[in-house]
């Protein structure tokens, strides 16, 4: 059976990353986090005081970076230029500056063209803000992934409290809000729901219902193809 290219895009705290590790498990595929390559970008800017107002430095940082995602016991690990970053990049501040470097067209170009390069041969399963808009539009199957802000609020907050980093609810309720705009309104590449993505509300859903909804709509869209009914 053919093995999908397979887009989860959403806002954050909408669960991407841990649903889009799971469907990848289920289906046997591979799994891309192409946020933890901006989360990189923007790590290594910080640690090496790069202005975050500075295009022209954090492209020039992007060129030359090298990030490799590598599955190991069950996790994708983050290596930056030989150096596992998995836990650093998942900071607060690590978080907010990814926002600010991945709208930066020379550290985009970069990263996408090395997303598509890795995941060109299907099989695979990534999750951002702009994967069937823009880094695969043409995938075979675009999941856009929502829930309420305050559920993505809870979410956002269990894991900051189990990195023993807590805050309060109503701050990270607000950092939920202000991600939103900001994602949606960017000039490039902003959060948008793809055409013809099938949205999955999971709101009400565990990492794993949505992880199996997300599979149920895989194995159709890939007997589709294979029949030739897509």
């Amino acid at each position: 059976m053919k093995k999908l290219i397979v887009a989860i895009d959403g806002p954050v705290g909408s669960g991407k990353s841990t649903v889009a590790r799971r469907v990848a498990e289920l289906l046997g595929y591979t799994h891309l986090d192409s946020g933890a390559m901006y989360r990189g970008v923007a790590w290594k800017a910080l640690r090496d005081g790069v202005p975050l107002d500075s295009p022209e430095q954090l492209a020039a940082l992007a060129e030359a970076v090298r990030i490799d995602l590598v599955p190991l016991d069950g996790k994708l690990r983050v290596i930056l230029d030989g150096e596992d970053i998995t836990d650093s990049i998942r900071t607060p501040e690590v978080s907010h500056a990814a926002s600010v470097v991945a709208v930066v067209p020379g550290v985009r170009h970069p990263m996408v063209a090395e997303q598509r390069r890795a995941g060109a041969q299907g099989g695979i399963v990534m999750e951002g803000r702009d994967i069937g808009s823009v880094v695969f539009p043409h995938a075979d199957l675009k999941i856009f992934l929502e829930a309420s802000p305050e559920v993505r609020a809870e979410r956002r907050l269990l894991e900051l409290k189990e990195k023993g980093e807590p805050l309060a609810f109503d701050q990270v309720l607000a950092d939920v809000h202000q991600r939103d705009r900001r994602d949606r309104e960017r000039e490039m590449s902003p959060l948008v729901r793809a055409a013809d993505a099938v949205v999955v509300d999971n709101t009400a859903m565990d990492a794993e219902e949505t992880a199996r909804v997300i599979v149920m709509c895989a194995r159709e869209k890939a007997e589709k193809l294979v029949t030739g009914n897509s």
